[in-house]
């Protein structure tokens, strides 16, 4: 079972850069997905962006440009460790959410793909 544990979140002004940290144990799979989902109060969860364990990455249409996700895995000496970044930058207040980090092992999945590991969350609060 893939355990996640977020950091980062905080509050922002508009404009303002966070960068969001996920780690990841007990990848047990070559393939495997890491990505981050949102939602906001009374709004349905939403995928932000995923990276797969080759580096192909997916974002959303409303954070291409202003999101970039990363990974880095090489520190892991039986590869079953991954950390996950998400460098947020021009933020909106309609950025506002908690921010979750999900991980997949095999494969298939996508933005639109259920992920059947989460973290706690970490919440981002952009406002002035």
């Amino acid at each position: 079972q893939v355990q996640l544990v977020e950091s980062g979140g905080g509050s922002v002004q508009p404009g303002g850069s966070l960068r969001l940290s996920c780690a990841a144990s007990g990848i047990t799979y070559s393939s495997y997905y890491l990505g981050w989902f949102r939602q906001a109060p009374e709004k349905e969860r939403e995928a932000v962006a995923i990276i797969e364990s080759d580096g192909t990455i997916s974002y959303a249409d409303s954070v291409k440009g202003r999101f970039t996700i990363s990974k880095d895995d090489a520190a892991s000496r039986d590869n079953t460790k991954a950390t996950v970044y998400l460098q947020m930058n021009s933020l909106k207040s309609e950025d506002s959410a908690m921010y979750y980090c999900a991980g997949a092992l095999g494969a298939g999945y996508g933005l639109d793909t259920p992920f059947p590991y989460w973290g706690q969350g970490t919440r981002v609060t952009v406002s002035s």
